[in-house]
């Protein structure tokens, strides 16, 4: 059972690896014996990589790409491909939402919603995935092995419900509206998950789907994390290191068997 569950020299690509899920992922995986190549839109330098990740840098190394740029991607996988060989896992984790404590315009009411705003987020969390999949996946189906792990949202499944959202109006006075770009490209995401599933399939890359529900991070109001919570069967939010053993489960040939499938791990909100 240890060996099937096992990850141990396999190499690794973790977009937005450096973020606080991200982290997580990159550092459970490390600490199975993976190599780990952060694929990071920013800088990154030894010193920090000591400090974010201790004891663990020899197993993790930071390449500067960003999720939209092709030629970023491309240049970062062959290095990748020199330094530690051709990838076995890629975790699309890369993705970017409206803040909470963002602007009115951020969070406008659909008919108001700036475009920009949609297409920074759809860029991101869709399009992103897709080129990186198409740059780190093709490598993986030249080999004729791998898994590609997309990591999607209870909102791709769900529409947001705006009720969570009213204390905003009524604490502030103006309107909070959760916007559509998150939802839209976390719905993209089941779609192209299917599609690459069946795509590579017969060259022995499988692809699959996360759907994460609320994550205990701080960064949200109390307010809100209340009434939320009142929609959750298991009535809290899931721990920042709760998702580690899906990832794993999903990187390792535990799940041999598993392609275009969507694993929800939300507390039971989608349940109800």
């Amino acid at each position: 059972m240890d060996e099937m569950f096992s990850v141990k020299d396999r190499v690794a690509v973790v977009t937005g690896g450096l973020g606080q899920l991200g982290t997580q992922f990159s550092s459970s995986l490390a600490q199975a014996g993976a190599n780990v190549a952060i694929f990071s839109r920013r800088p990154f330098t030894d010193a920090q990589l000591a400090e974010k990740f201790p004891g663990l840098t020899d197993r993790i190394r930071v390449y500067e790409a960003s999720v939209t740029k092709k030629e970023e991607l491309q240049a970062a996988t062959e290095q990748l491909k020199k330094d530690w060989g051709t990838p076995h896992i890629l975790v699309n984790n890369a993705g970017i939402d409206s803040k909470p404590d963002g602007t009115a315009e951020q969070n406008a009411p659909f008919e108001d919603y700036p475009q920009h705003y949609w297409d920074d987020i759809i860029d991101t969390n869709l399009t992103g995935v897709m080129l990186t999949s198409q740059v780190v996946g093709s490598t993986m189906a030249e080999a004729r092995r791998g898994s590609i792990i997309n990591i999607g949202s209870i909102y791709g499944m769900v529409s947001p419900n705006q009720a969570l959202y009213a204390y905003r109006q009524e604490r502030d006075g103006v309107p909070f509206i959760k916007a559509v770009s998150y939802a839209a490209s976390k719905s993209g995401l089941i779609n192209l998950t299917r599609y690459l599933a069946t795509y590579w399939a017969e060259k022995k890359v499988r692809t699959n789907l996360i759907s994460f529900g609320g994550v205990k991070t701080g960064s949200f109001d109390k307010e809100f994390v209340d009434n939320f919570l009142e929609r959750v069967p298991m009535r809290r939010q899931a721990e920042i290191n709760e998702y580690n053993g899906v990832i794993r489960f999903l990187a390792s040939d535990a799940s041999s068997y598993m392609t275009g499938s969507n694993v929800v791990v939300d507390g039971g909100f989608t349940a109800w």
